[in-house]
């Protein structure tokens, strides 16, 4: 009942609070005629030859993009960076990256680059791009077939994508066709010792993992004279995952024997979104709406023994979990003079996950036997709703203030194998403050009070039957909490390009991380963490020094995180937290010619994933180092082929464990390294 006041009361303010100030400009229009902003045209991007939109926004200087699917559940404040249209795109799965793949270069009028504040849409902040379309009265649309091939799996030949696109007075429409296989695997020997170092067993494994992805997507846009503005967003899709290894073991003093560990789901899922905005008094009204479902049935079998009939153990475990999440928003945002505007927004969102799951067990031959798991059948829902309220303030033609503040409530019930019901209310906001030093130099400063989600997961327990270990569920678990202090500076380098480079400190209370449970671990709350980190993306351009067309674009991440162990009581990092990662590409479009090669580096690194008894680390070792060679005029068409894995990458894992938990001695180590060869592409794209 609190919960329905609280929505009421804010859609009941959302509405009443324009009957004061005046009308709102159009999304993106700039505060005051002192702010500025880039603005890129088509032809800024010939040299790439781009096919959709999304190919040119993605040649950005200094500029990536920040997927809309980031994790929350609500839309709450913005989350993505990319605005089509001075809009944000009323979807998450389906949200504007997806979006943008489906506009044709020749439908974008101008891509302009500007910083968060300066639009109407409150928690957007940084470096964000708006793409101006058009294509008023014709129908186009674009294409994409790619084959991959790999050693020891079957080649992949159905990844392609088909998309059209059309309007008709104040309608138009796009949809998209898609299928992104993936293909993976590897190969070689897991050492097996106990703790002192003598050898136990060795495996010679073979991995592999075979995904189909396959989905239909579109959208309807109406705007009619009226000013009113209309979106709907849809998006089905099927995906499809079977896996194996299989082993063959050499214990030491013991007969050989045999592993298979198979694994497979079949999900469906669903999404639907849409929007409407419209004058209401002296201000803009907008309702937001979004339904999505996944369905997800897994199935996991394992299966153990000697050649001599001993040690002979099967295992299967079945779960199959049900989704759901359904939204409903309303913003108004006026203006109240020149350089100042006002959105109050109210919203409220439903979540649940319900899963059903059952272990069997059978040793020495013997008829499968169901196993008790606590916490696998169980219903976990939650009940959410915010109020915000968002002011913006130009305080000088080069100085912009952001201001937001709000309170959610929230219910989290659990049901069946565990009853429990908690409510939470907390309050959430953020201050930025972005200066435009010079023509060159943008620097942005932003206070954050963030409310954690959980995953609702972590509410029931799971089984590893390859490790042989699982996860108890938690009921008790709460979301974390946090405050976020970060600085960007935006700097334009004129011909060499742009950086963006941003600092981060965040100090987090209830951190989700891996606790004692009963008998058992599991996700739940420690008190507290810090993490430090930097963030960049920069294009350097490379003409000035006399290698025309020629660019590098990196984006990198780096962390430092602390916590104190629920077991052991010694600081250690956050449970399986990023360190760093990167991605580096070197680009040729040779001058006068529609030939253009390229090197792509990439790696990361994560901290170790910490549980009762056991550590454990899984990377991949050297950097990952592929080579491609366009022509982007192939009858027409665009033809990358690709080369893979040239610095010979593999798979690596270790696992240490303990007896007892992991204060006790160290009893066993698991390590391997393992290659999976190179990787050969070969994509062909074009427009119609």
């Amino acid at each position: 009942m609190a919960l329905k006041h609280l929505l009421l009361g804010g859609l009941a303010a959302t509405v009443l609070a324009g009957q004061a100030m005046a009308a709102v400009p159009d999304a993106v229009s700039a505060k005051s005629a002192g702010t500025d902003r880039s603005i890129y045209q088509p032809a800024d991007f010939s040299q790439y030859g781009p096919v959709t939109a999304l190919d040119m926004v993605r040649r950005i200087p200094g500029f990536a993009i920040v997927r809309d699917d980031s994790g929350n559940r609500g839309f709450g404040q913005a989350r993505g960076n990319v605005l089509i249209n001075g809009q944000r795109v009323s979807a998450k799965s389906n949200g504007a990256e997806v979006a943008l793949g489906r506009v044709a270069a020749a439908r974008v009028v101008r891509i302009e680059v500007l910083d968060g504040t300066q639009t109407d849409i409150p928690g957007l902040t940084g470096k964000v791009v708006n793409v101006v379309t058009d294509g008023e009265g014709t129908v186009d649309g674009t294409w994409r077939y790619k084959i991959r091939l790999r050693e020891n799996l079957p080649p992949s030949l159905n990844e392609g994508t088909v998309t059209l696109a059309g309007s008709k007075g104040p309608l138009s429409w796009t949809f998209e066709a898609d299928s992104s296989p993936q293909r993976s695997g590897d190969a070689g020997w897991r050492q097996i010792e106990d703790g002192n170092g003598v050898l136990l067993e060795r495996r010679r494994e073979d991995f592999t993992r075979l995904t189909d992805d396959v989905s239909l997507a579109g959208s309807l846009s109406w705007k009619p004279a009226s000013g009113a503005i209309g979106n709907l967003n849809a998006k089905v899709g099927i995906w499809e995952v079977d896996g194996k290894q299989i082993s063959k073991t050499y214990p030491e003093g013991g007969a050989e024997g045999r592993r298979l560990f198979r694994f497979a789901e079949d999900e469906w899922n669903a999404e639907i979104g849409g929007d409407y905005e419209l004058d209401a008094g002296p201000g803009r009204l907008k309702f937001i709406g979004l339904a999505r479902r996944e369905h997800s049935p897994f199935i996991d079998r394992f299966e153990m023994g000697a050649f001599d009939g001993t040690g002979l153990y099967a295992s299967n475990f079945e779960q199959t979990v049900d989704e759901g999440e359904y939204i409903l928003r309303s913003e108004y945002a006026l203006q109240a003079g020149e350089g100042r505007d006002w959105q109050i927004s109210a919203e409220g969102a439903f979540n649940y996950l319900d899963a059903e799951a059952a272990l069997e067990e059978a040793s020495g031959g013997g008829p499968l036997v169901e196993v008790p798991l606590d916490l696998a059948n169980s219903r976990v829902e939650e009940r959410r709703g915010e109020i915000t309220l968002t002011h913006g303030r130009q305080l000088t033609p080069k100085l912009n203030l952001q201001l937001s503040g709000g309170l959610e409530y929230s219910e989290l019930e659990q049901s069946g194998d565990a009853e429990n019901k908690r409510n939470f209310t907390r309050p959430k906001g953020f201050a930025s403050l972005s200066w435009q030093k010079s023509d060159t130099l943008k620097l942005v400063g932003k206070v954050e009070r963030r409310v954690g989600q959980l995953n609702f997961y972590d509410f029931i327990s799971s089984v590893d039957l390859d490790l042989g270990n699982g996860q108890s569920g938690n009921k008790e678990i709460v979301p974390s909490q946090s405050w976020r202090y970060s600085l960007e500076a935006q700097k334009g380098l004129g011909a060499w390009g742009a950086s963006t480079l941003r600092f981060l400190y965040v100090d987090l209370e209830d951190v989700v991380d891996q606790v004692p449970i009963g008998n058992g671990a599991g996700p739940g709350n420690i008190d507290s963490a810090t993490a430090y980190g930097i963030e960049t993306e920069t294009t350097l351009k490379l003409a000035p020094l006399g290698l025309k067309g020629a660019e590098i674009t990196a984006t990198g991440r780096y962390f430092d995180t602390e916590a104190d162990d629920p077991v052991t009581g010694i600081r250690r990092s956050i449970n399986g937290h990023l360190i760093w990662d990167y991605n580096i590409e070197l680009r040729q479009d040779v001058p006068n010619t529609d030939v253009a090669w390229g090197l792509v580096l990439e790696g990361f690194k994560q901290e170790p994933f910490y549980q009762l008894s056991d550590t454990q680390l899984g990377g991949n070792e050297p950097a990952f180092l592929m080579a491609y060679l366009e022509h982007k005029d192939i009858a027409g068409m665009t033809g990358t082929v690709a080369i893979g894995n040239l610095t010979n990458q593999k798979d690596t894992y270790w696992r240490r464990v303990y007896g007892g938990d992991r204060t006790g001695p160290l009893v066993r180590t698991e390590e391997y390294s393992r290659a999976f060869g190179p990787i050969f592409t070969m994509e062909l794209k074009g427009k119609f």
